[in-house]
């Protein structure tokens, strides 16, 4: 049974097209080929270094993000501009605070176990980068607004940063 629409509010319903088990099936072989190519994304970052000449860590904070994140981009963007900025700042926010908090922990435990070392020390200008991050996107979101001033400030900060780590 559906609720009353009340007046001015939009119908949004949904229907089921899957059942649990085939989704949870389907989410594992997309699973399994996203690892797959995401293998392919990184060992192609080897043959790039070389060509280009830069160094690994300007790839894997500048351009390994934007190749590997594009489908969260375009999520981000494509709710955005439905006006849904509540699920757009999840979308972007989320995926940064998920790695930090359980994959690159994860990384460090499974590279003990099988013998691979793996630590969270960074040098001190990628800490000072990570730190000065934190603290800006807590300063744009506490007030829970945004505005095109706030997003074209937060692209030239990222242009500065790639050209910084691009120098170093």
């Amino acid at each position: 049974m559906q609720t009353p629409k009340k007046p001015g509010e939009k119908e949004e319903h949904e229907e089921k097209h899957m059942t649990w088990p085939v989704s949870l099936l389907m989410l594992a072989i997309i699973t399994v080929i996203v690892a797959v190519c995401s293998e392919y994304l990184v060992g192609s970052i080897e043959g790039i270094t070389v060509t280009w000449g830069i160094s690994e860590t300007f790839a894997g904070m500048i351009l390994l993000p934007i190749v590997g994140n594009a489908a969260e981009h375009l999520t981000a963007v494509t709710v955005s501009m439905k006006n849904k900025m509540n699920l757009a700042i999840g979308v972007a926010v989320g995926s940064s605070q998920q790695i930090a908090m359980m994959v690159m922990p994860l990384m460090v435990v499974l590279g003990w176990i099988i013998g691979q070392p793996m630590t969270l020390y960074f040098e001190i200008f990628e800490t000072a980068v990570l730190f000065m991050t934190v603290i800006l996107i807590f300063a744009l979101l506490v007030d829970g607004s945004s505005n095109w001033l706030e997003g074209s400030m937060l692209i030239g900060v990222y242009f500065i940063l790639a050209i910084a780590f691009y120098v170093v």
